[in-house]
């Protein structure tokens, strides 16, 4: 008995190891190059029900409607991202093109004043040792203004590497509105034809698996906006009370900055922070610091809770999957451990499948 539970657990760990290396090279190496027709399909799923709207309430053929929902979808999602990138574009440009500026105004001046005091207390201590600081120290502040130059070029550099790759985005786009097309138009019957090709059983866990993931998308986005919620209360009572102009404003866009996975709050948070140093305004530093590190506490304990909690996972389970899923697959994975894990629980209540008591 010994030996066939052994069996039974080595046929089970391996049946379930494989579809879970099938399903990571899938989503590692399978998913970014159909990913314009993944899109496509998403578009022409999400579009699904005003298409049927449209058809039902002016009365036109289903493949006009499409036709129509994906020309309106495409027209103001291509709008919107424009003008965000052209704002987009010209800030990061003028940001990039002003950094030798900005170091020679503040940030040098500030240096300087550093090593005339340091020189100072070198004097009263040891003269000949005065000299040598002072040409050292010069010549350190000379080779960082030179960084930061190289920097503002290479950042350039990258910019001009990312413009050279605009052509390859640009098939990638075509053949995602052209598949919106075809898929929208065809949609019922595309399918179909997949779920004709599945068993009763299949299509049973087919759907619950549709069904669950949608909802808990849904429940995601809810909770993310809670923490972003919670996140901009916090900046705005912070910045406020630092006597920052504009808190609300700064404290919306830092909000929405900390949904980005790697950048988050510090990204916008210690830039300034070594920017008011440079300044010489060391208790606005210090108040800066301590509100990020504030942020930073805070959504490390709530997030786990929030999410875990939508998601029916313990938060240490939520907090390791989303760490896991972050180291190999970067954003998707992220989100989509939890959500997997998620999802394999609800079957495993249902019954659907076996994994654990």
């Amino acid at each position: 008995m010994v030996t066939e539970k052994r069996k039974t657990f080595l046929v089970n760990f391996a049946y379930f190891g494989i579809i879970l290396l099938l399903a990571f090279a899938a989503l590692r190496y399978a998913l970014p190059l159909l990913m314009p027709f993944a899109i496509a399909f998403a578009i022409a799923y999400i579009l699904k029900t005003p298409i049927h709207l449209m058809t039902r309430t002016l009365r036109l053929p289903d493949k006009l409607s499409a036709i129509l929902a994906v020309i309106l979808f495409y027209t103001v999602a291509g709008a919107l991202l424009t003008l965000a990138s052209i704002k987009a574009v010209s800030a990061i440009a003028s940001l990039i093109g002003s950094l030798p500026g900005l170091y020679e105004t503040y940030a040098q001046p500030y240096f300087m004043e550093i090593l005339l005091n340091i020189e100072a207390v070198l004097v009263s201590m040891e003269p000949s040792l005065a000299a040598v600081f002072d040409d050292v120290g010069r010549e350190m502040i000379q080779s960082l203004g030179q960084l930061i130059s190289s920097l503002s070029v290479r950042v350039m550099a990258i910019a001009t590497n990312l413009a050279s790759a605009v052509p390859g985005l640009f098939i990638k786009l075509v053949l995602m509105i052209i598949s919106s097309f075809f898929i929208a138009v065809d949609y019922d019957r595309l399918t179909g034809f997949c779920l004709r090709q599945m068993s009763e059983h299949a299509k049973a866990i087919f759907f619950e698996i549709r069904e669950y993931v949608a909802g808990t998308l849904l429940v995601c986005i809810r909770s993310y906006i809670i923490i972003m919620s919670i996140t901009f209360a916090e900046l705005s009572v912070g910045l406020s009370l630092l006597g920052i102009r504009h808190a609300i404003m700064l404290a919306f866009v830092i909000a929405i900055f900390d949904l980005l996975p790697v950048l988050g709050t510090g990204g916008i948070m210690i830039p300034w922070t070594i920017l008011t140093v440079i300044k010489g305004n060391y208790p606005l530093a210090l108040g800066l610091l301590i509100l990020y590190l504030v942020i930073t506490v805070i959504r490390n304990i709530i997030e786990p809770k929030i999410v875990g909690s939508q998601l029916g996972l313990h938060p240490v389970i939520t907090l390791c999957s989303m760490f896991a899923g972050a180291q190999l697959l970067g954003v998707v994975g992220l989100f989509g451990f939890p959500i997997g894990l998620s999802l394999l629980r609800h079957l495993n209540d249902r019954s659907v499948i076996k994994l654990f008591r």
